[in-house]
């Protein structure tokens, strides 16, 4: 007999078990729990997919939520970069680091300076991954000095962004960030999402979650702001009208529209709380497709620093549009208010049966973080491997969370495609727009190549 095994119902069944790999150290690369073991070649294996495996793991076994998330992987990323740059001279950086001492190791300096920053962002001190990670170098003077300079920039790094506005997240409150809007359109909480007992539950907030995101100053943009996008659609117009047909024929809960196979694309890139989160999945992506690449370790370093400080950037436009635009989501507009538009096509009107696919997160939609993030990762990976014609396939890296997954793999012969797959998923899921994937696409790829072209240019 075949049983309907949803998210929210699976989760309490894996309540004990995630608990406890959220009480105990990280798992080393080879073991079940880890990461980049289910796509990287033992041989492939280095000081920076070590590292980067620890977070990935770190931020499922902590439900970092994630644009939180995509903050807490650019810290450490930056930080073990610089510091192993600051020995090798082979990058020109904006931060003032300088230059580190010439007989350094640089790969310790990168872990030190790693570690010293994901705990500040994780609030744990990673002793034993520390320990475990500096036995295995040989002791010496390289290796003093690689980890008297990797903590020096780590500390320099975290007290760098001590007051970069960050801490505004803390709470879900406006703080004055941004006004709402007064019209129809304004966003408002749709219900209780995401919630399981045991599990991840939040609860309604009406100012919404994060509205300090998109404040929180770049690493590689100029300002939150730099690729706002335009004005959503009026609600009296056409392309108003179409999208409400759109997602209310495609993202329902039972739509007889959306195939097998967007349906298996919805729940593939959820990757909501309990997970590796949208920013982690283009990270994974991405270490998957450089590892064959024949990159040196300075020049993997510098491409997961600009993966991650991408990727940070990423969730500060997406969750600056979000706040300004002030945007509802579909389930709001389709089940509550459909009647209230003033739109005269007939298709706009109330369905309050209505209910979206996937759950609806409690912020505004647009911009969509999904597209955002997805659009910055494959757009900035294809930038450093020259192309985006990669041929590559994948399963869910979290199966915990749609059990529906179980045995599926997916293939793309692209990045972008990847990237496109990831957005659209949350049109097949009912909680996005389109115009929301659109901008946010276009938004992405320009975040990944300004970062490209102005971040860390090799030295001569």
């Amino acid at each position: 007999m075949k049983t309907n095994v949803s998210r929210r119902n699976f989760i309490v069944g894996a309540g004990a078990t995630s608990a406890v790999l959220a009480s105990g150290c990280t798992s080393r690369m080879g073991s079940t729990p880890s990461y980049l073991s289910q796509v990287i070649h033992p041989n492939n294996n280095n000081t920076v997919m070590h590292w980067l495996d620890i977070v990935m793991q770190q931020t499922r076994d902590q439900r970092v939520p994630p644009p939180r998330a995509a903050y807490n992987f650019a810290m450490p990323l930056a930080a073990g970069f610089l510091a192993a740059n600051g020995v090798l001279q082979a990058y020109h950086e904006p931060f003032g680091i300088g230059a580190g001492p010439r007989n350094a190791n640089a790969e310790v300096a990168y872990g030190v300076a790693f570690a010293t920053a994901a705990s500040e962002v994780f609030g744990t001190p990673f002793m034993m991954e520390r320990k475990a990670f500096k036995a295995k170098f040989p002791d010496g003077y390289g290796k003093t000095l690689g980890a008297q300079w990797g903590r020096k920039v780590g500390m320099h790094i975290v007290k760098m962004r001590t007051r970069d506005g960050s801490g505004s997240n803390d709470v879900n409150y406006y703080f004055d960030n941004y006004k709402r809007r007064k019209d129809i359109m304004q966003w408002k909480p749709t219900g209780s999402h995401f919630s399981a007992s045991p599990g991840p539950a939040f609860t309604s907030f009406p100012p919404g979650l994060f509205p300090g995101q998109g404040k929180i100053k770049p690493w590689t943009m100029r300002s939150g702001d730099q690729f706002r996008v335009e004005n959503f659609h009026h609600p009296r117009s056409p392309e108003f009208a179409r999208e409400f047909e759109l997602i209310r024929t495609l993202g329902g809960a039972h739509s007889p529209r959306r195939t097998k196979d967007q349906e298996e694309v919805a729940l593939f890139w959820e990757d909501g709380p309990w997970g590796i989160t949208p920013s982690g999945h283009f990270l994974y992506i991405a270490a998957q497709v450089l590892q064959n690449r024949n990159m040196s370790f300075i020049q993997m370093a510098q491409a997961f620093a600009l993966l991650g400080m991408t990727q940070c950037d990423a969730s500060i436009c997406a969750w600056d549009n979000k706040y300004h635009h002030d945007i509802l989501r579909p389930e709001t507009a389709i089940r509550n208010i459909g009647h209230k538009f003033g739109n005269q096509d007939q298709r706009v009107r109330k369905h309050k049966s209505w209910n979206s696919l996937i759950p609806t997160p409690e912020f505004p939609g647009y911009t969509s973080g999904h597209s955002t993030f997805g659009a910055a990762g494959a757009e900035l990976t294809a930038l450093i491997l020259g192309t985006d014609n990669v041929a590559f396939s994948g399963a869910s890296p979290d199966l915990v969370l749609w059990p529906q997954l179980r045995g599926v793999t997916r293939r793309w012969t692209k990045l972008s495609q990847a990237a496109d797959e990831c957005g659209l998923s949350r049109l097949y899921g009912g909680v996005h727009w389109q115009k929301d994937h659109d901008m946010a696409m276009m938004a992405g790829r320009d975040i990944a190549r300004h970062a490209f072209a102005t971040t860390f240019p090799r030295r001569a």
